[in-house]
């Protein structure tokens, strides 16, 4: 401090009358005229010494803002790792209530902390597989031959797989597009309604009358899953993979099936009503009993495809040079426009009607 006040003293009291002598080079003024010279000297260097301080101190707050604030970070973060900890932990507690609050504890990690939400969805996706497997274990769950009819929605008889398999389609939509892993999984009667399963792996998964409204399952991969008398109403599977997909009584009036592959896939009694299949592959497909009312199949590969009974209409758009003759579809009047029908919230309990193909 004492230096500082010295350093004041010089700049103040010695300083200005050096620099008028040496600007004066020995000319010769009055005291008066020198006496102001010196004044306007100084009252320049104080001018910028006082900038100077303003400066320090304008960075020295700068600083302790700095530092305030990378402590209140690392304060922070340590209380996300607390809770991430804990989260998991709590995971493979025996009681259902633990588990659905350490899920949403995850999940609202995820929604504030960036850095986190890859790990918790991988996490949710592991907690799928782990607790909801297909065939399913133990048991809690309905064997793998029950009749769908007395298998109880997921939310009901798991909640907290729901719970789990909400958070994913909810938190996916944030995600940049990477492959997920959700094969395997025991998800009958699942509520999946606006949820957002891009890129993500179903692969052998019984998704068996699951409510799979308005979802996006663009690049989803579906192989040899069974999706019996799924709700895939207005969703969108473009560029989706359903190879050897059990689909039977599927409905998927109005979806958007562009260059879906659907290879080898069992869509017997299937609802196709004015779905959009430009492009989609049906290579060696069973559609028999289908309804094609309306369907636009402009451009998709119906080679070896399976289509007695079928129904179309005069709004199906085929293949060019496709013979619905020879294939046995058989033309039935349009039904007219589907009507915009909301997210039906009873669709995972209802009684589905039995298949006349099984």
């Amino acid at each position: 401090m004492l230096a500082v006040l010295a350093v004041l003293a010089v700049v103040v009291v010695v300083l200005p009358g050096l620099v008028v002598d040496r600007d004066l080079a020995g000319a010769r003024i009055t005291a008066a005229e020198r006496l102001g010279a010196v004044n306007s000297v100084r009252t320049t260097l104080l001018q910028a010494a006082g900038g100077a301080v303003l400066l320090f101190g304008a960075y020295a707050t700068w600083r302790q803002v700095r530092v305030s604030q990378e402590g209140l970070n690392a304060t922070r973060e340590g209380h996300i790792t607390d809770r991430f900890s804990r989260a998991v932990d709590q995971l493979g507690s025996e009681k259902l209530d633990v588990r659905i609050g350490a899920l949403y504890a995850l999940w609202r990690i995820a929604d504030h902390s960036p850095h986190d939400r890859e790990a918790v969805i991988s996490i949710m996706a592991a907690f799928l597989r782990t607790h909801s497997p297909w065939p399913p274990q133990g048991q809690d769950s309905p064997a793998a031959d029950t009749a769908i009819n007395s298998v109880p929605p997921l939310e009901t008889r798991a909640a907290d797989a729901q719970v789990a398999l909400t958070g994913l389609g909810v938190l996916c939509q944030k995600r940049q597009p990477d492959w997920l892993n959700v094969s395997y999984t025991d998800l009958r009667r699942a509520d999946c309604d606006g949820l957002w399963l891009h890129n993500i792996n179903f692969d052998g998964a019984c998704l068996e009358a699951a409510s799979i409204y308005q979802v996006n399952l663009t690049k989803a991969s579906l192989i040899a899953a069974n999706m019996r008398h799924v709700e895939l109403g207005t969703s969108i599977l473009h560029q989706s993979r359903c190879i050897e997909a059990d689909m039977r009584g599927a409905r998927m009036v109005r979806a958007d099936l562009g260059d879906a592959d659907f290879s080898d896939a069992d869509l017997r009694e299937a609802n196709l009503r004015k779905a959009r299949g430009h492009g989609t592959k049906f290579a060696g497909a069973d559609l028999r009993l289908a309804d094609l009312r309306g369907t636009d199949l402009t451009g998709a590969d119906l080679t070896r495809a399976k289509l007695e009974g079928a129904l179309a209409s005069d709004l199906t758009t085929w293949p060019t040079g496709f013979d619905i003759q020879a294939a046995g579809v058989v033309m039935v009047e349009d039904p007219g426009a589907e009507p915009s029908i909301l997210i039906p919230a009873a669709a995972i309990a209802r009684n589905v009607p039995p298949l006349h193909s099984a």
